[in-house]
């Protein structure tokens, strides 16, 4: 009897399992078996890696083969294991040393002909692997996505046969090198949005302090327009951010060499989308849109569209900045810190209050459509913004386009950066205990919040983001304190 043990801890950042290979006589007993909880795409990896190893010029061992994914009392699933599968075969059979496979971790799918192929993950493997000093072994097009971890030794195996001559010494595959960030944006430029200086205001105001936005107004006045013009004007995400983003959108979907990932996430997902899709699910859960936003935007087109299980459910992740996903076996929590910018129109017919297209709505419809955004997400959301429809000779006059989103940026950057240095964070994430000491008001400035906040019956959360939007006003001017022009304009962005 041949032993041979693979160790795969990196596979995705949890306690991951562990590969054992064994083959002896067969005896007339089954020829290959898997045991160890595994799911269909695991049990089917027998017929790849018979392939793979055949297609690869090695020998199939003639023996009764078990493989064991340890812990036996957890679920297996993917292709992720095809490739610590045929090394421990090939091993166990003598056909690779076992001394050329330690010090590596392997994460793969193998194809018939014995080529890897990208699984998701592999960018939680490379920090998983980094802090054990172990090289990770991946696919090709996931190689330049997992190398961007730091202090990450990634081997890009094109396929079995060359992974084998690598590890032998006879033809040394070099590391993978990260991709280089860039500052080339490719988000649309907010140049391109003409007139709506109101709206344009609140855009720039939202970006400094990473606030919630709501745009409210007829059709084809430019909501959706300025929505996708804010990823543009968001200060680059720091490294830490860029890794975290990275890892998430891997864990979806496996990465592909043309990923944008040092730009913040835009993501827009349809009215249609359900609960599991917004915030994450399934039976192994995996992130959701969200989850998938974290350090950038979260675009919710046509709000009210949306069913109302599916905006009540964004409540809790938009206080915390992060989503639990609980199982009856486990449960796993996924960073979820966005930022919610919405469009929707005043009415079902969308034309209350245009004074151009009369309103055919009946104050029942009206109440109805609106009551499908509960008064809690609203309370969420920091600046509310009316859209007003332009003229067609406003439209039409060159001299109306505004600045271009790298002036803007400019300004969002040097606030954010004073914000950073001041308490380390936005100021839409200001904690209560920090709230007091940094939104400090004079005696005048305390005494016009609290009589506005009483006639406007704003909820206590609702006066601290008028605070936080207050202490952002102030910022964009480099002031020191909170006035009262501050105050004012913070209030009137509320509902």
């Amino acid at each position: 009897m041949e032993l041979s043990l693979i160790y795969s801890r990196a596979l995705s950042g949890i306690n991951a399992p562990l590969v054992e290979v064994e083959t002896h006589l067969s005896n007339g007993l089954p020829a290959f078996n898997i045991v160890g909880l595994p799911e269909t795409a695991v049990r089917e990896s027998k017929d790849r890696v018979r392939s793979a190893i055949l297609n690869s010029h090695f020998t199939f061992p003639d023996r009764r083969i078990t493989v064991n994914l340890a812990p036996a009392d957890l679920p297996k699933e993917g292709g992720r294991f095809d490739l610590p599968i045929a090394l421990g075969i090939l091993s166990a059979s003598g056909q690779v040393p076992l001394d050329y496979l330690a010090q590596h971790e392997f994460l793969a799918e193998l194809a018939l002909d014995g080529s890897l192929r990208p699984v998701p993950g592999v960018v939680a493997a490379a920090i998983a692997a980094s802090s054990k000093g172990r090289q990770l072994v991946v696919a090709a097009p996931c190689a330049r996505a997992a190398a961007i971890v730091p202090g990450s030794k990634v081997i890009a195996a094109p396929n079995i046969l060359t992974l084998c001559a690598h590890l032998n010494g006879s033809e040394k595959i070099e590391v993978a090198q990260a991709e280089v960030a860039t500052t080339a944006q490719d988000h649309p430029d907010l140049c391109d949005v003409v007139g709506q200086a109101g709206a344009r205001r609140a855009l720039e105001i939202a970006a400094s302090g990473g606030h919630n936005l709501l745009l409210c107004g007829p059709p084809g006045t430019g909501k959706t327009l300025l929505a996708s013009r804010l990823p543009g004007i968001l200060p680059p995400p720091a490294p830490h951010e860029i890794l975290l983003g990275l890892a998430l959108r891997d864990i979806a979907s496996p990465s592909s060499e043309g990923d944008s990932v040092f730009q913040r996430p835009f993501r827009n997902p349809h009215h249609s989308a359900s609960a599991a899709a917004l915030v994450g699910g399934g039976s192994k859960p995996r992130p959701g849109e969200i989850s998938l936003a974290h350090g950038g935007v979260l675009f919710l087109d046509e709000l009210p569209e949306f069913s109302r299980h599916c905006l009540e459910v964004l409540r809790e992740p938009m206080e915390s900045g992060e989503i639990t996903l609980a199982r009856a076996s486990h449960r796993i929590t996924y960073p979820a810190r966005f930022q919610l910018v919405a469009a929707m129109n005043p009415c079902p017919c969308g034309y209350l209050g245009d004074p151009d297209w009369p309103c055919r709505c009946t104050p029942e419809h009206i109440q109805r459509y609106r009551s499908r955004v509960s008064g809690p997400l609203l309370d969420r959301i920091d600046l509310h913004v009316q859209v007003s429809r332009l003229t067609p000779k406003e439209l039409l006059t060159p001299a109306a386009a505004g600045e271009a989103s790298s002036v803007v940026q400019e300004r969002v950057y040097r606030c954010r950066a004073l914000q950073e240095e001041r308490q380390g964070s936005p100021n839409s994430q200001l904690s209560p205990n920090k709230l007091a000491s940094i939104c400090l008001l004079g005696e005048q400035e305390n005494k016009s919040l609290i009589s506005a906040a009483t006639q406007m019956h704003l909820s206590g959360r609702g006066l601290h983001r008028t605070l936080r939007v207050a202490r952002t006003l102030a910022d964009l001017e480099q002031s020191k304190s909170i006035g009262i022009a501050h105050i004012t304009e913070a209030l009137a962005y509320r509902y």
